[in-house]
């Protein structure tokens, strides 16, 4: 705040002000990642505006930048948010040198080309540097399997000590004719594919007609019917007769994949899917001799085989499955069926060819031993866990997965837009909304995110009261009416550039974001906002400081509002700590708006 040209009084209640804020309370007690966010986006805030105070040719300015982009690359470290903080600080600091630089003529033109080219080169060198070594230490510390690592493909998962190596380790490399093996959909939605002995319905809610042949769906759980054989169709046995020299499977080949269970071929016919109308269904082939000859015929198509090589390799190729009658892809729709299908995930084929749907890798392999259709199930069912051993990916491969799962992975099949504590980025201003984090199993002591209602309302009114003025100023200008002189209105005008475009870019690009969003998404906007009402409480306190009684009113009324945000402040703390023990008259108290929904034990 002193660096925007506030006084100490001004930036004192803005500290106090985050102080007195219940959500950032609650989010710090948990260790949740926006205080460590707000924490470097404030810093490197901090220090782009120290750089923006100095000559170019200061060192210090140099130094300044230098420690605004360790912080600002941390930030974003945490979360991708903080490349918004990166937005606000670019913005800053074009804008300085445009307005203070770049006209200056006691400059030459080469000192400010240097200038520009060393910055930029020193900043982004920096920042790669620093965002590179954050994720290689993470990679190298965490290196064993955990209970979410499912998410990644299984080229990773192998790489973990445990996990995915525990079931990998040994089992051929080549996939053959004979391969027992499951079909993992690499990108996206963790699932395989999957069949059992249901059928599709005769007819659809919707009246239309199905082929009524065994389901084929993606399953997100490791099962014995996620099992297929590849055959080729050619030859009549199943068996891999010798394991030294089997007969692998390379890109371009046709096969056919039969369920392990079933023994029913893969199989799509022109039928339209049960969820997915547009595409083509996708089932094992049931021979009811009627006219639907079975089309179960698939040509294998590896798109990593400059990498990997044309023979298909278990977990490291990734294939793309084509129907040769049809020339569709096997591909994972990402709609759930109904009912009927056990709310698995649909599979479909479908006419784009490359797309991150239609991507498979073999996770499990083994060749089959039996010819026997009873001893082939034996040995499905009694699959060996072998103990583990991680097998090699690169950092550099890690990391670039890593980086495509964070960045690419759809929102729309990770969220639940259905939870009961989702909020709308219009429910913010206004606290509509809060989230219920822990509820006490003795009594109604919980920890609510809640934020203090006075801060919040108030900050809200001084945007509003700061747009209104910055309004009224500009139209009084045109009107050569000059009612601040020429330092009050450069300070009133950064104070917008800064805090207001802040609070903006920190908050109007959720309202084009697709996926399930929580109050807490709020929080850094709402910081700038908080920053912005002690600013404005300080215009005020300069318009009226000439003024006696006007000056009085609001000095007494600033510290009525100090005095009730303190209150507030107190009055919910119990939903920050949650050691205070509640009765549910208690909690109803609490509840100052209908719309919070506050967790009370039944009676």
């Amino acid at each position: 705040m002193l660096e925007l040209g506030c006084r100490h009084w001004c930036a004192a209640l803005a500290a106090f002000l985050l102080l007195c804020e219940n959500t950032l309370l609650t989010q710090s007690r948990f260790i949740l990642m926006e205080s460590i966010l707000i924490f470097f986006t404030l810093c490197g805030l901090l220090f782009v505006l120290k750089y923006k105070r100095l000559n170019m040719k200061s060192p210090w300015a140099l130094t300044y930048l230098i420690i605004a982009s360790v912080c600002l690359t941390m930030a974003t470290c945490v979360k991708y948010v903080g490349l918004l903080s990166w937005l606000l600080s670019l913005w800053i600091i074009c804008r300085d040198f445009w307005v203070n630089h770049l006209g200056d003529k006691r400059l030459s033109d080469f000192t400010i080309f240097l200038c520009v080219v060393l910055r930029c080169i020193i900043t982004f060198s920096i920042s790669i540097a620093i965002y590179f070594s954050v994720f290689f230490i993470h990679l190298i510390i965490l290196n064993k399997a955990g209970p979410h690592d499912s998410v990644m493909t299984s080229a990773f998962q192998a790489s973990l000590e445990g996990g995915l190596a525990s079931i990998t380790k040994g089992q051929p490399l080549h996939v053959s004719h004979g391969s027992q093996i499951t079909l993992r959909h690499t990108h996206g939605r963790t699932c395989w594919l999957h069949s059992h002995t249901h059928v599709y319905p005769i007819k659809y809610a919707d009246k239309r007609g199905s082929s009524h042949q065994q389901q084929v769906t993606c399953y997100t759980f490791k099962d014995v019917n996620n099992w297929w054989i590849v055959k080729r169709p050619e030859k009549n046995t199943l068996a891999v007769e010798n394991t030294k020299e089997p007969d692998g499977i390379k890109h371009g080949d046709i096969i056919q994949l039969v369920h392990g269970m079933t023994s029913r071929a893969l199989n799509s016919h022109d039928v339209a899917a049960p969820v997915s109308p547009q595409n083509q269904e996708v089932s094992c082939y049931i021979d009811y001799n009627v006219s639907m000859p079975a089309q179960n015929l698939w040509k294998v198509e590896i798109i990593n085989r400059d990498q990997f090589g044309d023979v298909w390799q278990a977990i490291n190729s990734q294939v793309i499955l084509t129907h040769l009658n049809s020339t569709q892809a096997l591909k994972f729709s990402g709609r759930q069926l109904p009912d009927w299908g056990f709310n698995q995930h649909e599979v479909v084929t479908d006419k784009i060819i490359f797309q991150d749907d239609t991507v498979w890798n073999v996770e499990e392999h083994r060749y089959t031993k039996s010819e026997n259709e009873k001893e082939r199930e034996r040995e499905l069912v009694a699959a060996e866990m072998i103990p583990p051993k991680g097998t090699k990916l690169g950092l550099w491969e890690r990391f670039w997965e890593l980086q495509y799962k964070i960045i690419f992975s759809s929102p729309n099949t990770q969220n639940v837009h259905s939870h009961m504590y989702s909020s709308e980025p219009l429910d913010w201003p206004l606290m509509v909304r809060g989230v219920a984090y822990w509820l006490s199993e003795h009594n109604n002591g919980q920890i609510h995110l809640l934020g203090n209602i006075v801060v919040w309302y108030s900050s809200t009114i001084c945007l509003l009261l700061y747009l209104s003025f910055f309004a009224f100023y500009l139209l009084r200008q045109r009107r050569q009416i000059f009612d601040l002189s020429f330092d009050e209105w450069e300070q009133f005008k950064t104070i917008g550039e800064v805090l207001v475009v802040g609070y903006g870019l920190h908050y109007i690009p959720y309202f084009f974001i697709d996926r399930t969003l929580f109050l807490h998404h709020y929080l850094p906007a709402l910081v700038f906002k908080i920053l912005l009402c002690a600013a404005f409480l300080q215009h005020l306190a300069n318009i009226v400081k000439t003024k006696l009684i006007p000056r009085f009113i609001f000095h007494l009324s600033l510290c009525i509002w100090i005095l009730s945000v303190m209150y507030v402040f107190k009055k919910f703390i119990v939903f920050s700590y949650g050691t205070s023990p509640l009765t549910s008259k208690e909690v109803f108290k609490l509840r100052w708006k209908d719309t919070w929904d506050f967790i009370i034990h039944k009676p």
